[in-house]
């Protein structure tokens, strides 16, 4: 055994990649500088430990003072470890480079010791050259050892071989099997299973493994098993299953835990050879050892995972007693959540196994009640009743020693604070005490808790301790409290002085950008939320912006004060704020003031004299940007150029927001090519999700369509689309086309024939595009139809048709079959497919088709034409603006009863699914248990029509889902469709 340092013996563990092949299953990564320390540990010579000192030696004492912290004196910094290369003897090699110490600072919890890097300068040439000891007849263990570590140091720093290279290393590494040094085994084990040997190369260490697998020395039995499961295949997996049955129920738990974990590495690769285990594993369960039980469950939970009946009666079997690991009671503990999560309430309103995870509260491991705890908080519609015992013992915890212990029942309780405040305003007495903890992720955790939990009359209370808090604590903790802070502030929007001037205060101290733009966010929530806080949080960022130094908060501040500025009482007293932005700021801020600017000249009529003086100051800028925005504005605010009939058309063509994604625009200019006809902004595609440009087939298979090797946005997809339908005749007076859907699968995964669809939608037309794939060499398929039957689509009329004259073996081909529909109608309906043919035998050895052939037919999947197809997914940069903007007389409003869901992210889900409308600002994300939510949806309808819709989620105890619909279109006939679909859906 390698004697260690006294300091690297506490403070060291294996790394993940390098314990593999030891036995033990440890998942937590490491830092660089502890894969450093032990890898170099690894080479290091095995020395006996030096005797200890005399009772009352000079060293003895020495020990004795540092054992005790009073008598404890400074002492010289001790010398390095025996495995630390010296500096007098580095020489000017590259082998020798490497040897050079590097020393780095520890924390000053570790004495400020100082400590070496043995791979300083380490080079992968140097280092293959080294390797070469390994062909040596009489061969250095240790020296070996030490090449291996560099080796295992390189591919874990992300250095790569090339084939040869790793070949020859690979040969060279299996010769070291002749050593019979015990340290060096265990390196070459490491080797091989780092190297991944391909299947040629395998078959030259797979005996020599076997042979290990055999021994009577179990490391080397356990280590075998492990990397032997790593690098072989199916085909030589059979050879040794019956190898891998005996360990998994081996006396030696090394050997054991080493065969399961293997098995559960193989069941990704040959689930098949494993699930034959089953009996093995079931033995393996009833083991005494806490590590064999754990893995021996995670095995056969992995073997019946798809089987939800065998998961349930597993843990049925298994909550009875016999587990005593609580390792493997933790696994059990998940696995029953997952089973109650599936299963639901039972008819007496209980739910089952509901009895085990309580009496799990009760355990003598504190890992055990803590992951009971978290199960339950974590139940879907748990109830207080359900949830007491979990707080009492969370609370309990909250006064531990342990601070990991304290850490996870906090941070438990501060995820049931988001769902069931009032459940946790027990434990407020102990949190508060946890406000000073010296671990400060505890005392964020415990702030932000108090945060949920406190009524209105604490929110003063709160503030004042939160003070001297948020100086001693790290940025990303900070950005977790000033969360907190917005949704408190939200929650009681009486408190807005006392949160906002708060808010205010940590803007003005030191920060990154990642802190600073939270409390930047959280203010213009608040301002949007809170009507009664626009002028103070305005006058805050004023502030704010005077001394800024990231270029993004201050160009996003401008925008927010051009927009909420000139709606305030006195909009003059920004405008000092805002010029100042464009005498002191670089280009980009410049750029964004002269914009915001031009807001309160078009809004305020008093202010635009005004504006015009600063307007023209800015005509002298040194950057084109800049001239170029003043120049632009003075024209348009001065009335010499015109973009419309009214100061309204003005209004919106300078302000109004973009309603085509960016992305788009980009690729449209791009590809757009100087001629006499002007770019026309018009023709840039609307929709904002991305898909291939080639629709893709089952997965494995090659795209079909039109450029079926390119990628892109939607908008190279629209413009290849439309190309490709106006060039053919039978389409070319259907008009402009308005969307095309993402591919339809109408077949199954690994059939004969792959066929998808995509509908384009017309106003006054449907075209059916079926891209088709023949999988089969030996046929070669002709005059391909598709034969639609819409009897079930009564609005719909079929008018064209456009057979596929040759389809040969994987090479893609198109199909199409238009409809007629009436304009301005939501023509909706059910489509069956059957796809005819002619085949005819292809000769494999020639290629050639026979002449004559058979008609076949080949039955697809049902089609359906739905209400969202006629919606085009478009967002708004900024919805609160664009819902203003519309006329609301155009609004509509109305209730709705969803029934029963399991959640409100179930009922947001379907109702976007119904309408077919782009999310905004992240409103389809929904928070889990929670009982309300608002979810805001924009699109633009059949015929360009703007639609907004904003949605008011609630349920009850009894999961019924009730919603409120608001729509505003720029028709109000559309916004009254938009409920018939609701209605209808």
């Amino acid at each position: 055994m390698v004697e260690l340092h006294p300091k690297e013996r506490k403070r060291s563990s294996f790394p993940q990649r390098l314990v593999g092949v030891v036995g033990w299953y440890y998942p937590r990564p490491l830092s660089r500088c502890q894969i450093q320390i032990h890898a170099a540990r690894l080479s290091a010579p095995v020395s006996p430990a030096p005797p200890p000192p005399p009772p009352h030696s000079p060293e003895s004492s020495e020990a004795a003072a540092r054992g005790n912290p009073s008598r404890r004196r400074r002492s010289p910094a001790p010398a390095p470890p025996a495995w630390a290369p010296s500096r007098a003897r580095a020489a000017p090699t590259a082998a020798a480079a490497m040897a050079q110490p590097l020393v780095v600072k520890k924390d000053d919890d570790l004495d400020e010791e100082e400590y070496y890097s043995p791979f300083l300068g380490i080079e992968k040439g140097a280092v293959l050259q080294e390797a070469r000891v390994f062909h040596d007849p009489q061969l250095d263990a240790r020296r070996c050892c030490q090449v291996i570590t560099k080796l295992l140091y390189l591919l874990n720093q992300g250095d790569t071989f090339t084939k040869v290279e790793a070949t020859e290393v690979f040969f060279a590494t299996t010769k070291l099997f002749q050593s019979k040094d015990a340290g060096l085994r265990r390196m070459v084990y490491l080797m091989i299973k780092e190297l991944s040997p391909s299947a040629d190369e395998v078959i030259i260490v797979t005996s020599s493994l076997m042979k290990d697998m055999n021994s009577k020395t179990d490391m080397y039995r356990a280590n075998a098993i492990r990397v032997l499961c790593r690098i072989i295949d199916s085909t030589l997996l059979t050879q040794i299953e019956r190898y891998l049955k005996q360990a998994i129920v081996d006396k030696n738990p090394v050997v054991a835990s080493a065969a399961l974990v293997s098995g559960i590495y193989l069941l990704q690769a040959s689930p098949e050879v494993v699930k034959r285990w089953s009996n093995e594993v079931q033995e393996a369960v009833q083991s005494r050892v806490a590590l064999v039980q754990f893995h021996a469950l995670a095995l056969l939970h992995q073997i019946r995972q798809n089987d939800r009946l065998a998961v349930s009666k597993l843990v049925t079997s298994l909550t009875r007693g016999s587990v005593r690991s609580p390792l493997a009671q933790c696994l059990l503990i998940r696995y029953t959540s997952q089973v109650i999560r599936e299963s639901g309430v039972n008819q007496s309103g209980d739910r089952p196994f509901f009895d085990f995870l309580e009496s799990c509260l009760r355990n003598k491991a504190e890992m055990v009640i803590l992951e009971a705890a978290r199960a339950i908080t974590e139940l879907n519609g748990v109830t207080s009743r359900e949830l007491t015992p979990a707080i009492t013992v969370l609370q309990l915890f909250l006064s531990s020693s342990k601070p990991v212990l304290r850490f996870a029942a906090v941070r438990t309780l501060n995820k049931v604070a988001s769902t069931h405040p009032l459940a946790v305003t027990n434990c407020n007495i102990d949190m508060e005490s946890l406000i000073s903890d010296q671990n400060r992720s505890i005392a964020t955790l415990a702030i932000t808790t108090l945060l949920k939990t406190g009524n209105e009359s604490s929110v003063d209370r709160l503030m004042k301790q939160m003070t001297n808090f948020m100086s001693d604590i790290a940025d990303e903790f900070k950005i977790v409290v000033v969360e907190a802070i917005r949704s408190l502030c939200l929650k009681f929007p009486l408190k807005y002085r006392s949160l906002m001037n708060f808010l205010s205060n940590i803007l003005r101290e030191e920060g990154g950008f990642e802190y600073k733009k939270a409390i930047v966010d959280s203010i213009i929530i608040l301002i949007r939320d809170i009507p009664d806080a626009k002028e103070s949080g305005l006058f805050h960022l004023c502030e704010f912006i005077e001394d800024c130094e990231f270029t993004y908060l201050s160009t996003q501040i401008l925008h927010f004060l051009g927009n909420e500025g000139p709606k305030t009482s006195d909009p003059s007293k920004y405008i000092r704020y805002i010029y100042n932005r464009v005498i002191l700021e670089n280009a980009t801020v410049r750029a964004s003031a002269v914009s915001t600017l031009a807001k309160f000249g078009a809004l305020v009529d008093s202010l635009k004299p005004r504006i015009f003086v600063l307007l023209r100051r800015c005509l002298f800028d040194g950057d084109d940007e800049v001239r170029d925005r003043a120049t632009l504005y003075l024209k348009l605010l001065g009335g010499e150029a015109t973009v419309g009939e009214t100061e309204k058309d003005v209004n919106e063509f300078l302000f109004g927001s973009l309603d085509v994604p960016l992305v788009n625009l980009e690729t449209s200019l791009r590809n757009y090519e100087p001629s006499d006809a002007p770019f026309d902004i018009l023709s840039v595609p609307k929709e904002t999700k991305s898909q291939l440009l080639a629709e893709k087939k089952s997965t494995g298979k090659k795209p079909t369509g039109p450029a079926s090797a390119v990628s892109g946005p939607v908008s190279t997809v629209d413009a290849s689309y439309e190309k490709l339908l106006s060039s053919i005749p039978e389409f070319a007076d259907f008009g402009k086309l308005f969307k095309s859907s993402a591919p339809v699968e109408l077949t199954e995964a690994e059939t004969e024939y792959s066929v998808n669809v995509v509908k384009h939608i017309y106003d006054g037309h449907v075209v059916l595009q079926y891209n088709c794939t023949n999988t089969i060499p030996e046929q070669l398929l002709e005059q391909v139809v598709v034969f639609v039957d819409a009897s079930e689509a009564e609005e719909f009329l079929e008018v064209a048709s456009k057979p596929l004259e040759s389809l040969p073996y994987d090479s893609p081909g198109q199909t199409f079959v238009a409809f007629e529909k009436p304009e301005g109608v939501i023509a909706t309906g059910k489509f069956s497919n059957i796809l005819k043919f002619i085949v005819k035998e292809v000769d494999p050895s020639t290629g050639e088709a026979e002449d004559d052939g058979v008609e076949d037919e080949y039955q697809l999947e049902d089609l359906e034409i739905v209400s969202a197809d006629y919606m085009l997914k478009v967002g708004v940069s900024n919805f609160r603006n664009a819902w203003e903007s519309m006329d609301p007389e155009s609004e509509r409003v109305d209730e709705y009863g969803l029934g029963v869901r399991e959640g409100l992210a179930e009922a947001v889900s379907a109702v976007i699914s119904i309408l077919g409308m782009q999310p905004c600002e992240g409103t389809d994300a929904v928070a889990s248990n929670s009982r309300s939510h608002t979810c805001l949806l924009s699109g633009v309808f059949i015929g360009n029509v703007k639609v907004l819709v904003r949605l008011s989620f609630g349920i009850t105890s009894s999961k019924e889902v009730a919603m409120k619909l608001a729509v505003r279109s720029d028709d109000p006939e559309i916004s009254d469709k938009i409920h018939e679909i609701v209605a209808n859906g």
